[in-house]
């Protein structure tokens, strides 16, 4: 049975919207490693429409000359949540359909390895909301955003997480990762 591997960039008053403002922090190369090794875990990609198109721009023409994770990101398979989305657009896409929780189920079911879930705030809250994650690998940057979608919203039920790593980078950041309580 796989697992769901949610990893989000999120400010300190949990904004997870498109993350552009967190350019101005950089990208510690430790940072890369830690993504790096969420996605070694996995054997699938699983997002919501309106990243699977972001991703699609940004990394479909990517190399690993140009980028080392561009293989995990346009060879593994990726599963896509949308109830608008009629026809892929990248190679090894499979359209889910709309949110559906025992699809998801079924998904995890059937995937050997984890399901990598990068941005996909709304897809990442019903997954939250349906106790579907497994594990979340949060990338704390140290700004409070205001406005914006957050992670946990009040359709999430109260629970517990168990943190299992936590790395500080020069940058600022903190790489918080949590794992589902028993």
């Amino acid at each position: 049975m796989g697992t769901i591997q949610v990893h989000e960039f999120i400010s300190l008053d949990g904004v997870i919207d498109t993350p552009v403002w967190t350019a101005g922090y950089g990208f510690d190369p430790a940072m890369g490693e830690a993504i790096g090794a969420v996605t070694t875990d996995c054997t699938a990609i699983l997002l919501g429409r309106t990243t699977y198109e972001m991703f699609e721009q940004g990394w479909s023409k990517r190399t690993v000359a140009d980028d080392p994770g561009a293989p995990f990101f346009n060879d593994s398979t990726k599963y896509v949540v949308s109830g608008t989305l009629t026809e892929p657009t990248w190679r090894n896409t499979e359209l889910v359909g709309g949110y559906d929780p025992e699809a998801v189920r079924r998904l995890k079911e059937q995937v050997d390895g984890g399901l990598y879930v990068s941005g996909s705030g709304t897809l990442v809250r019903a997954l939250l909301a349906d106790g579907l994650v497994d594990d979340l690998h949060l990338f704390l940057y140290p700004t409070a955003r205001g406005t914006g979608p957050r992670l946990f919203d009040t359709e999430i039920p109260p629970g517990t997480l168990s943190l299992a790593t936590t790395q500080a980078y020069p940058n600022g950041v903190v790489y918080l990762h949590y794992r589902r309580a028993s």
